[in-house]
């Protein structure tokens, strides 16, 4: 029999009391015996990882948004214990790459048919410690949009908060210089945003940041936008959602990778985690290799 821990969060967009209630049943028909906790504070969740690793648990479950899951991943590094995505947040960026299903009864039903696959996850080591991420981290305005987004706004109005967000603050966005280091090769260019991308979509499965991106190839995929209006905004989105490779004097879309990458500006730009802020730059950043296993069925790393 399986044992799970489901960690839900309350303060989550979509883990009402029912909703909650109804993950837990229908995991529990399905042959599961399943414990939920609560989180009442930051940490909290990784802590209840923690135990749940040495409780001898097979399945840790998180039903709430990205920052909740990625604490609790932090505490499955290196262990076999299996990361269940359960999507309760705003952005669920994790769980639309997986193609977890948004509606958290059927995410559950998805769960049950799932199996433990090797997952790299992105390391970053800040003065407050150790930080992972698993789809992506960034500097300049995509984090700055995430800092700016309210989470009144986010309970209220969803992704549609990042989008009014985004439209607030566009006019403002500005290119500094940059330094990109990869794998020991330093670049300089000019950057509004600088994203490290463990999986390809930021929206997914909209915005795809380049095709062959994968959370099991052992790499990091750096992609750096360069805008200085919202006219070169338009065409760096364009760009990108093209691929485009130009030259290098022309070029809105910058695309290296590599297993470790710093990044340092000229001005101190913001940095999030998977949508957590997580200081300013500089930054470096390391991939773990199969550093976790997340539940999912056969394929949906690669879709």
């Amino acid at each position: 029999m399986t044992r799970a821990l489901v960690i839900t969060n309350p303060a989550a967009a979509r883990t009402d009391r029912d909703a909650v209630r109804a993950v837990e049943r229908i995991l529990r028909r399905g042959g599961w015996r399943v414990d939920v906790v609560l989180t009442g504070g930051s940490g909290d969740a990784r802590r209840y990882a923690a135990e749940g690793v040495q409780a001898g648990i097979d399945v840790v479950a998180v039903f709430g948004g990205d920052g909740t899951t990625m604490q609790a991943a932090a505490a499955l590094v290196g262990t076999d214990v299996g990361l269940g995505v359960l999507p309760g947040g705003t952005g669920n960026l994790l769980a639309g790459n997986l193609r977890i299903p948004n509606h958290p009864q059927r995410a559950a039903e998805f769960l049950l048919q799932s199996r433990p696959r090797p997952f790299d996850l992105g390391r970053m080591e800040r003065a407050d410690g150790t930080h992972f991420f698993a789809v992506a981290c960034g500097a300049g305005f995509d984090a700055r949009v995430m800092g700016e987004t309210t989470r009144a706004g986010k309970r209220q109005w969803g992704m549609g908060a990042y989008v009014a967000t985004t439209l607030k603050i566009l006019p403002e966005v500005r290119s500094t210089d940059t330094w990109i280091t990869v794998d020991g090769l330093e670049h300089r260019l000019r950057s509004a945003m600088v994203l490290v991308a463990n999986c390809g979509e930021v929206i997914p499965p909209l915005i795809r940041l380049r095709d062959g991106i994968l959370p099991d190839d052992g790499v990091l995929d750096v992609v750096a936008v360069r805008a200085d209006s919202v006219g070169e905004s338009v065409r760096a989105l364009w760009d990108l959602l093209r691929q485009v490779d130009v030259a290098a004097d022309d070029r809105y879309v910058t695309h290296l990778r590599g297993r470790e990458v710093s990044v340092r500006t000229a001005d101190a730009q913001p940095v999030q985690l998977d949508g957590e802020m997580g200081g300013t730059t500089p930054f470096t950043v390391q991939v773990v290799p199969a550093a976790i296993r997340v539940m999912v069925p056969e394929g949906n790393l690669r879709p």
